[in-house]
């Protein structure tokens, strides 16, 4: 008799664990619902290659164009790493001129066509959108029916150096 009253008492005891299983199928469901409409985009940047350090007796080689979009907060500038410049798009009504950045790309590209690689330079406070703008400028020219052209898909980020004054 106490035999009999012990088992019925494990019995009991037991865990119910089907309204758990139920919440695990749900939340299941709802991850593999919602991970199929997230969608992550990964853009690749490369660093510059380092500077080498040229001894005074070596001959100088030809300097290699290098370009540099800088971002700043009233225009983008193209410039020429060693020195060139090439283009300053000024802001208009308070916005940047982004078409006329990959016109000026697009002339930069029949003239180095073999160049990919270019550097983008940021002043502070440059809102993300229009990096991701200029990026997608650099890397690649849309051209409505045409389709598309790659331009310098090889890009890289850093500071902008202090503003100068260019007319």
């Amino acid at each position: 008799m106490k035999r009999r009253t012990l088992l019925a008492r494990n019995e009991g005891d037991e865990l119910d664990l089907t309204a758990m299983i139920n919440m695990m199928v749900i939340l299941v469901c709802f991850l593999l619902t919602s991970a199929v409409f997230s969608r992550i985009t990964v853009l690749e940047l490369n660093m510059p290659p380092a500077a080498q350090a040229s001894s005074s007796s070596a001959p100088q080689p030809k300097k290699e164009f290098l370009l540099e979009v800088i971002l700043r907060k009233d225009a983008i500038e193209i410039n020429d790493r060693n020195g060139s410049f090439f283009e300053r798009i000024n802001n208009t009504s308070g916005s940047y001129d982004i078409k006329s950045l990959a016109q000026n790309l697009h002339q930069l590209k029949a003239r180095f066509p073999e160049k990919r690689d270019a550097s983008i330079l940021l002043e502070d406070d440059t809102p993300y959108d229009l990096l991701v703008q200029v990026m997608d400028a650099l890397r690649e020219e849309r051209s409505g029916a045409m389709g598309s052209a790659e331009l310098f898909p090889d890009i890289s980020i850093g500071d902008a150096p202090a503003g100068k004054k260019i007319k």
